[in-house]
């Protein structure tokens, strides 16, 4: 029988010979991460063990990452002392993939996972976060679950009655045009399925503008793959895979890669010619609410912000920092820019980025969550509108439900700050 490149994961992570879509299985986890909200699952494992007079231990600690990003440094007392009992259960469990909040080796979960080789082809990833979909870009089976099942794996080290999903496979040829980026790709495969057009499927990346396409690229699409309702977004692994885990990750030890049968059978082939597209934004409320930006362009915005497990990597702040160098954030627009890792932060410090943005008025920010959210670090007043490069825009989001928020590019963003009002960076002065 043919398989899906899904099909053909779960099949090896179940030691079975195939898989069929619909099968209930219980696959092996090869890696699971939480954050800041690891403090709940910690009390539902502990749950698990209560009056067994079993010590509670997790299945293996290598096999788990923690890292705190949405709260950087902590904003109250509350997440303080959240931070506090999970760094006292890290050390009793022998957890090393743990980042606190460091200058070092800090950063958003979804970055720091692949720039540190803990994700890899062919595995399944799970994280208390919805954009864990984020790791198929490496050609993992990556997706979210609750702190109740995340306990569960903690302890058993696989996951309980999964479901195998079927896919959509998207097929993007061509070359994209300037000023159009992965993150206009994604919103417009978003706009095209709906927010629900994926619901318990993968969306499984094909074509020439996917194979020559950086993983950075990659990421941001399997990231967003949630808001089109997807389990998971997945790229079967390539020579870009392997050249991002030796080259930049650091990987040296085996790495087996395979994809899916030819002859696979999909749920829908979207196709997409990539030469076509222009900017895309997603308005207000919601992220399949998708126009081409001619049809925006104009919205006068309060803030804008760079960055996200979306659109905080190098090559983003690249293409902001070109847009801004020599130039001016207009008055009356607030600018935050926070990359997704100490180590893309500093590699841009390195290169003049985070020295052009700064110059040009915007607030650099250290890698976290905290304005995606609105949690810390750049919440919206009453009315405010937002220009973003994060994954979601639903009412409340940045902080704020009388707030809008718009969705984009970097160079989208970037142009947009030098004018107040949304702009196509094609036509920035």
């Amino acid at each position: 029988m043919a398989m899906t490149y899904v099909q053909k994961l779960l099949a090896k992570a179940t030691a079975r010979a195939q898989t069929a879509v619909g099968e209930v299985l219980e696959p092996q986890v090869n890696l699971a991460m939480s954050h800041e909200n690891g403090a709940l699952v910690i009390s539902q494992f502990e749950e698990i063990y209560k009056g067994t007079g079993r010590e509670a231990k997790v299945w293996n600690p290598d096999n788990i990452a923690i890292i705190f990003d949405h709260r950087v440094p902590a904003e109250s007392s509350k997440t303080a002392c959240n931070q506090g009992k999970i760094r006292g259960f890290v050390a009793k469990q022998g957890i090393r993939k743990f980042h606190d909040v460091r200058g070092d080796v800090g950063g958003i979960c979804h970055q720091i996972l692949p720039e540190n080789g803990y994700v890899r082809p062919g595995s399944v990833v799970v994280g208390t976060d919805s954009h864990t979909t984020t790791h198929g870009a490496l050609g993992a089976f990556a997706f979210g679950v609750g702190a109740t099942e995340m306990a569960s794996v903690w302890a058993l080290g696989r996951l309980l009655n999964i479901e195998v999903p079927a896919a959509i496979k998207v097929v993007v040829n061509g070359k994209l045009p300037d000023y159009v980026y992965a993150k206009d790709l994604i919103l417009h495969i978003i706009g095209r399925l709906s927010a629900q057009g994926a619901n318990y499927k993968v969306l499984e990346f094909h074509g020439g503008t996917i194979r020559t396409m950086p993983t950075s690229g990659r990421l941001t699409l399997c990231n967003m793959s949630v808001e089109a309702g997807a389990t998971a977004g997945m790229v079967p692994p390539d020579e870009e895979t392997l050249r991002y885990l030796r080259e930049e990750a650091g990987v040296t030890d085996k790495i087996e890669t395979f994809g899916p049968d030819a002859d696979a059978v999909y749920a829908q082939v979207l196709e997409i010619d990539a030469s076509k597209l222009t900017p895309q934004i997603a308005c207000p409320h919601t992220v399949d609410n998708v126009k081409p930006i001619s049809e925006v362009k104009g919205t006068k915005l309060n803030q804008i912000v760079i960055g996200s497990c979306t659109n905080g990597r190098l090559d983003d702040l690249e293409a902001a920092a070109k847009i801004l160098k020599g130039r001016r954030v207009i008055d009356g627009t607030r600018m935050l820019v926070f990359p997704a890792s100490w180590r893309i932060y500093h590699k841009a410090m390195d290169l003049g980025y985070i020295q052009d943005i700064s110059r040009a008025g915007a607030v650099v920010c250290n890698p976290g969550c905290g304005p995606c959210l609105g949690i810390h670090q750049g919440a919206l007043g009453d009315n405010e509108v937002a220009l973003a490069t994060t994954n979601r825009n639903f009412k409340g989001r940045m902080g704020n439900p009388k707030a809008e928020v718009y969705l984009c590019s970097p160079a989208v963003a970037a142009a947009s700050a030098l004018t107040g009002v949304i702009t196509d960076p094609t036509e920035a002065k």
